[in-house]
């Protein structure tokens, strides 16, 4: 119960959303935390926080890694701190009363963030460049 004695405006009393929270690449045990239809494809911490940051909440972003998270690439790296209420206990903002209500908000926007807009026009170019070079091997006699 230590919880009740610390202030909720503390950086340490900040929820912590990792990318791999709203990721629909994600199985629920590799740490998905919302459905799947309502996810997003390879979030990134930098696109959760510009939302957060666009809707007014205030935010930290730490280099840190999810546990659970096996590639140690810098796309998956990041962790999120929001905060969720004031020092008088009530919410930050009115729209997040929970942890679940910012990570559904945050997967409906990334979609329409325009960096995601504008990479969806061509990517398809590069996925067929290395199918060519295999050859089938011969059995022994």
């Amino acid at each position: 119960m230590a919880h009740l004695n610390k202030n909720p405006a503390d950086k340490e009393r900040f929820i912590c959303i990792y990318p791999a929270f709203i990721n629909s690449k994600k199985t629920i045990a590799e740490g998905r935390r919302i459905p799947v239809d309502k996810a997003v494809e390879n979030p990134t911490y930098g696109e959760i926080r510009d939302v957060l940051t666009a809707a007014g909440a205030n935010v930290i972003v730490e280099n840190k890694l999810y546990p659970r998270e096996w590639n140690r690439d810098v796309q998956f790296q990041g962790r999120i701190r929001v905060q969720l209420k004031k020092e008088d206990g009530s919410l930050y903002l009115e729209q997040f009363s929970s942890r679940k209500d910012i990570m559904l908000y945050v997967a409906e926007m990334i979609p329409k963030l325009k960096t995601r807009t504008q990479k969806t026009g061509g990517g398809d170019q590069n996925a067929q460049q290395g199918e060519g070079g295999k050859k089938g091997k011969k059995k022994k006699k």
